[in-house]
């Protein structure tokens, strides 16, 4: 018995990370206004919510991500200090595909 149990776990906890991403969750746009590939990395100027930041991710190698909007959501923000954060947005893609994008910088 214990071992059907555990496969039964094994399998739900495998559908669960299988799982398509729900569109609803992806409720930030984010603006691409440049898009470069420096040192194998995917580098982004985007604007969210008013704001231009640089976002950088090391997937999708070799390909410039086209400009325009996207919906992602925060998947990370934390905050070390009053003025330091540590944020990662994840970019949700037509076919349901999703890149995370760590903000590596920010300007007025």
């Amino acid at each position: 018995m214990t071992k059907l149990t555990l496969a039964t776990l094994l399998l739900l906890s495998t559908l669960a990370y299988a799982a398509d991403p729900k569109p609803a969750d992806y409720n930030v746009t984010v603006h691409v206004s440049a898009s470069h590939l420096v040192k194998n990395l995917q580098d982004l100027e985007v604007t969210i919510d008013g704001k231009k930041y640089e976002l950088e991710s090391d997937l999708g190698i070799g390909y410039l991500l086209a400009l325009g909007d996207y919906k992602a959501k925060l998947v990370r923000n934390n905050q070390k200090t009053p003025y330091e954060s540590d944020q990662e947005y994840e970019f949700l893609f037509p076919e349901g595909k999703t890149r995370p994008y760590q903000v590596v910088g920010h300007w007025e």
